[in-house]
């Protein structure tokens, strides 16, 4: 008597390909990705797969998630890695977030307006879109503050969305304020942040 075959899983999900070819993903179709699911971003239509960051990148994203929560005011609430609707067809997970403490703990995608920082740690794989994309996408939105931060050793590179209008009308962020020891800022509230506590 034979055995019968085991059955085989169809393998992790992964994003349709001609769907990627017409870019024609939506903030609707991430909403509706099954549980196994990877970490993904949406672009302009076309679903990005972010790498798994390293043990260095998310104890970074911990501590200044505990730091954050324990210094902000009570109308504002830090978060980890929730999405954040940046139009019909992108959307990014921030490493970090500080948004409204009012927004329903339901909600699996921000509104830019609800948030009020955003924060990148920067990794080897992640370079150019923390430093170049990110920032014009987010201020594009209009969020108020990004934070990049970079890696061995820590640095805080904080920045504030700027007066000044590019030449396509796009608002671009100003740095306020960088360094390896002690980040000090009065917005968006009064900050006083040893680097030190966020680094591992």
């Amino acid at each position: 008597m034979s055995a019968e075959p085991i059955p085989t899983s169809p393998g992790p999900w992964c994003p349709d390909p001609m769907r990627q070819q017409r870019a024609d993903y939506t903030l609707e179709d991430l909403l509706t990705l099954p549980d196994d699911a990877p970490r993904v971003e949406l672009v302009d239509g076309v679903v990005q797969v972010t790498p798994s960051p390293t043990l260095g990148h998310q104890n970074i994203s911990s501590l200044l998630w505990l730091w954050l929560r324990n210094h902000a005011p009570l109308h504002l609430r830090a978060t980890q890695a929730v999405g954040l609707r940046l139009s019909h067809n992108t959307s990014r997970q921030p490493d970090v977030l500080l948004h409204s403490a009012s927004v329903a703990s339901v909600h699996s995608l921000l509104r830019p307006e609800d948030v009020v920082l955003a924060v990148e740690i920067v990794s080897a794989g992640t370079r150019r879109i923390d430093r170049f994309a990110k920032p014009g996408e987010y201020a594009a939105a209009g969020i108020p503050f990004y934070w990049r931060i970079e890696q061995d050793p820590v640095h805080v590179y904080a920045y504030r969305i700027g007066d000044h209008v590019g030449p396509g009308g796009e608002r671009q962020y100003e740095l306020v304020a960088d360094g390896a020891d002690v980040i000090e800022l009065t917005e968006p509230f009064d900050i006083k942040l040893p680097v030190a506590e966020i680094t591992p």
